[in-house]
């Protein structure tokens, strides 16, 4: 999923100024999981913009909002008449709910709520790490599943750098090195063949943005 946290409270009131009607607007998605843009999350941002403008005796309409997903206008008809009436819209998604919503209303003011960082997983309540960064080119099956990529502070591709010691990160000594639990599952499903295998450097030309990927067989 995408890891999303909230941008500092005084640069969101910030970029607020001067707008009276403001729309927020939450998802069930990603940012839901992440404790970022779900519906708690939405009417504690309504609060504090509330608090604000009162405490400063400055008039202010908040509507709250959560819908399905950001990432796709189809579930944009139940915000669709708030959108409108609105002076801005505050979004709690991710960069990709932003730019779709801004898209899909071109006159309206699109202000995002959220910094988005990256994909990964929970660890554990409260915990979210990188798994994944979109590089366009996946080598899991040569690397037991485990990306280098991401996990690896280097971005190493062949095999540990010389800075690993005892299983753990040079960069990072609390983590463990990616390269040692690559081995380690290769091991263990007999597939230690696999680090013969040079991954050869990554062609970032083709992971240049923007990106677009299509399927003509699921195409309308």
């Amino acid at each position: 999923m995408i890891i999303a946290q909230r941008k500092p409270i005084k640069e969101i009131l910030k970029m607020l100024e001067g707008y009276k009607k403001i729309l927020i607007v939450g998802c069930r998605a990603c940012v839901t999981v992440c404790c970022a843009g779900g519906q708690k999350e939405v009417e504690v941002m309504g609060s504090i913009i509330r608090i604000d403008r009162k405490r400063r005796n400055i008039a202010v309409k908040t509507i709250e909002r959560v819908i399905d997903r950001q990432c796709d206008s189809i579930y944009f008809s139940a915000i669709d008449e708030d959108v409108q009436e609105s002076d801005a819209v505050l979004s709690l998604a991710c960069g990709v709910g932003v730019n779709m919503l801004a898209e899909t209303y071109p006159k309206k003011v699109i202000l995002p709520a959220l910094n988005t960082g990256f994909m990964g997983i929970t660890e554990e309540q409260g915990v979210w790490s990188e798994r994944c960064i979109g590089c366009g080119d996946c080598i899991l099956d040569k690397t037991a599943g485990l990306c280098p990529l991401a996990r690896c502070p280097k971005g190493v591709l062949n095999g540990p750098c010389l800075g690993s010691n005892q299983g753990k990160c040079e960069v990072y000594p609390e983590n463990d090195c990616v390269w040692y639990l690559i081995y380690k599952r290769l091991k263990e499903l007999n597939q230690l063949d696999k680090l013969k295998e040079i991954i050869p450097p990554k062609n970032w030309s083709e992971g240049l943005p923007p990106r677009k990927i299509i399927r003509e067989d699921i195409r309308l």
